[in-house]
């Protein structure tokens, strides 16, 4: 019997599919520490983002074959590492993409008519007076349809907000690495007689994704370790009320300069989901009029987790039935 550890646990629909495959699933949390000797135990092991599978690990699990990322990024797992010693390594980039892209437009939704500030006042407008003060402060929002949105990556996710960006009115700016085009599928409805269609993206500099973006979202891989890809210098270039969303990885933008940018009112807001030290979230970070701020629930959504367990489920039974 194939016995798999699903450390981060697994959504019920993908654990049906284990069990009527005959498989043993495990969804007993193991601490970091001991999870090196709990998997000499297993021949695949499922995480989130919360547990990671580095070098130790793997050396410790003679029987392990596989290891599973319920989401998109692998930066909590030694991939090359996993995969020179024989492992597979798979994961599920489409499945929580539409969630994380939803997400994205409710920080901005939310920044741009000031929702999280407007909410937290409301319980002391009781005078028509205070009322009519919080309804002239409020009503300085703006719209999103006619801006730039500037999305760093150009995955799954980023060309989901690419696609709601578009209906939204907005202009799209794309940023990758290797400077290709970016092709983005648009949501068409059989049932109303529309077409299939896309849309083709020349891709920009970053200099000039930071000069011309009045948002800008970020959506790429970020090793343990590495530099942040936004700081003084790229919010320098910023547009002065620009407004960044992060819900890539805690340290992707640098939280020191953020905080420094939004004091000095050159970023209008920031909608950030994660991190550089979750869960000791800076208390200036989370306490700040201008942020708005999520426990790290970009792909967590019901349909996304249900998603997320399916496609991960079948890729591991495909795995071991071969």
């Amino acid at each position: 019997m194939v016995k798999i550890l699903a450390n981060d646990g697994i959504d019920s629909a993908g654990k049906k599919i284990f069990e009527t495959a005959g498989f043993f699933v495990s969804t007993e949390k193991v601490s970091q520490d001991n999870l090196g000797e709990a998997l000499k135990n297993f021949d695949g092991v499922l995480v989130r983002s919360a547990t990671q599978v580095r070098k130790e690990h793997i050396d410790a699990a003679p029987h392990l074959k596989l290891i599973g990322r319920a989401g998109v990024g692998m930066d909590n797992i030694d991939v090359k590492y996993a995969r020179d010693k024989g492992l597979a390594v798979v994961n599920t980039p489409a499945a929580s993409s539409q969630s994380v892209a939803e997400l994205v437009f409710a920080f901005m939704f939310a920044g741009v008519r000031m929702l999280s500030d407007a909410s937290r006042n409301m319980p002391g407008c009781e005078t028509k007076e205070r009322f009519n003060e919080l309804k002239k402060f409020y009503s300085s929002g703006t719209e999103l349809s006619g801006k730039t949105i500037g999305i760093v990556g150009a995955g799954q996710i980023g060309r989901s907000v690419a696609a709601m960006a578009v209906g939204m009115g907005m202009n799209v700016l794309f940023h990758r690495l290797n400077n290709q085009d970016v092709v983005v599928p648009l949501n068409y409805h059989p049932a109303l007689g529309q077409k299939k269609s896309e849309l083709v993206f020349k891709c920009v500099t970053f200099t000039k994704l930071l000069i011309e973006s009045d948002f800008v979202t970020v959506h790429v891989p970020f090793p343990k370790g590495s530099q942040p890809i936004i700081s003084k210098k790229e919010f320098d270039l910023m547009k002065n009320g620009a407004a960044i969303i992060n819900t890539a990885r805690g340290g992707v933008v640098s939280e020191t300069e953020l905080l420094e940018a939004l004091n000095s009112q050159k970023i209008a807001f920031a909608g950030l989901d994660v991190f550089e030290n979750e869960p000791l979230i800076r208390e200036a970070l989370r306490h700040h009029p201008r942020t708005i701020c999520t426990p790290h629930i970009g792909g967590s959504t019901r349909q996304a987790q249900e998603r997320i367990g399916i496609e991960l489920a079948e890729k591991v039974v495909e795995y071991f039935n071969k």
